[in-house]
């Protein structure tokens, strides 16, 4: 009889040696016989009927397969179907990506920041050479650059998988675009193509405060330039948290993000992680802090802001604080892994200012030197409302160095002590202070 239509759909067939198989398919041509032991679709006789282009007869075990034209081209058609969806998901991918990058770079247009190029940043630092290098850090390396009209800059560049992520990059542009004061650094300009994040900073050439406190330090900070310094970091935060429009938490002082210029000025830096402060509501009642994820530097935290994840002033007071013990002392935040504030309180309790202020300086105002680290103290206190407000911080500050400044400053009692801290003479002063200076 003829071949049913579900043997025509075949479009493979295996006969198992041994098998008798018979069949006789009627076609245009006519009719053939098909043998058996063998493959009853694909035949080496001359019949009229051919379905497959190729007869397998490979397998050791006598089965022969046999893979049709049409299955390969069925294959290579959803491959490519396959390849095709693919790459057009890529295409979606990349143009949505396109279209945010553009809409973040026409967004950071902003008045008084320039837009740079990489070809003018690579210029600027001959192609980021190691000789250019001034810094490295989570973020990225630092680099010295001069730019086309002269001018000489910092180079802040991101590396890939750096702790600070685009978000931070835009906080940075858009906060420092619009605060100007003396104490905070200022942002040239930017850089943000070709997978690069740039930002470019007056070069401040007296590198960071922890530079100088360091032991390997080949200069040694005075006491009165310390207090100098104090003071000014302190004035930069009171402009952050009371006069810039909208008000803003840093976040993340610490002594390395405080800079210094040619003449030891101090300016604060590094606002990749600071936070808007809140506004008023609706009634004019404004909220006392900002909810966040807890960032910052280990040493420098406040312990409130780390357990209830609440940002305050008060967490800037607090970490300003712990600088201030720095200033004091010339020792890290952690120092043999134990808390700057608890050595500080143990060591004072125990021996007095002696024992505390670095063991570098050659002399220092007594009365001064424990009023500043009563101040320091009582920045560092647990509890956020025990802490002064900023404003209170550089008023004591301004106080301290208008006093050591006075004329009848004369009188003040100054001690010198050893490298063990023991006081070796404690005698009024001849003359006036005049700051700031280096040992």
């Amino acid at each position: 009889g003829t071949v049913p239509s579900t043997i025509w759909q075949i479009r493979t067939l295996n006969a198992t040696e041994g098998t008798y198989l018979h069949y006789q398919l009627t076609s245009i041509s006519g009719s053939t016989n098909l043998p058996p032991n063998g493959n009853p679709v694909c035949s080496n006789n001359n019949s009229s009927v051919q379905f497959c282009g190729r007869e397998s007869d490979n397998d050791k075990d006598g089965v022969s397969t046999v893979v049709c034209p049409s299955a390969i081209a069925c294959a290579l058609t959803l491959s490519a179907v396959v390849s095709f969806l693919i790459l057009r998901i890529r295409l979606r991918d990349y143009r949505a990506l396109s279209k945010r990058r553009n809409a973040s770079r026409i967004s950071l247009k902003v008045e008084g920041v320039r837009s740079f190029d990489y070809k003018e940043m690579a210029l600027a630092t001959n192609s980021f050479s190691e000789s250019a290098q001034i810094g490295e850090g989570g973020y990225g390396k630092v680099y010295k650059g001069r730019l086309s009209d002269g001018t000489v800059v910092a180079i802040k560049r991101a590396q890939e998988g750096s702790l600070q992520g685009e978000r931070e990059f835009h906080t940075e542009i858009e906060l420092l675009s619009r605060l100007h004061h003396r104490n905070l650094v200022s942002l040239i300009g930017y850089c943000d193509e070709e997978g690069e994040q740039m930002l470019v900073y007056e070069y401040m050439p007296n590198g960071t405060l922890r530079d100088h406190l360091s032991a390997y330090s080949k200069d040694v900070l005075r006491f009165s330039l310390r207090l100098k310094m104090a003071l000014e970091s302190a004035k930069g935060l009171v402009y952050l948290h009371t006069e810039a429009n909208r008000p803003i938490f840093h976040r993340n002082v610490k002594a390395s993000n405080i800079l210094l210029d040619s003449r030891y000025t101090e300016k604060v830096a590094d606002f990749g992680l600071s936070r808007l402060a809140p506004v008023p509501d609706i009634e004019g009642n404004v909220p006392a802090h900002v909810s966040t994820v807890v960032k910052g530097t280990p040493g420098y935290l406040d312990p409130e802001y780390f357990l209830t994840r609440n940002l305050t002033h008060k967490s800037d007071v607090y970490s300003l604080g712990v600088v201030f013990l720095e200033l004091l002392t010339g020792r890290p935040p952690i120092f043999h892994g134990e808390n700057i504030i608890r050595q500080v309180n143990m060591v004072y309790q125990s021996g007095g200012i002696s024992l505390v202020v670095d063991k570098r300086i050659e002399s220092y105002p007594f009365e001064y030197a424990v009023r500043f680290l009563t101040l320091a103290l009582k920045c560092c206190k647990d509890l956020p409302d025990e802490r002064p407000k900023m404003a209170e911080v550089a008023r004591e500050l301004e106080y301290i160095c208008s006093m050591l400044l006075e004329p009848d400053s004369k009188g003040v009692e100054y001690v010198t002590s050893d490298s063990s801290g023991t006081i070796l003479n404690s005698q009024p002063s001849s003359s006036t202070i005049n700051t700031p200076f280096i040992s």
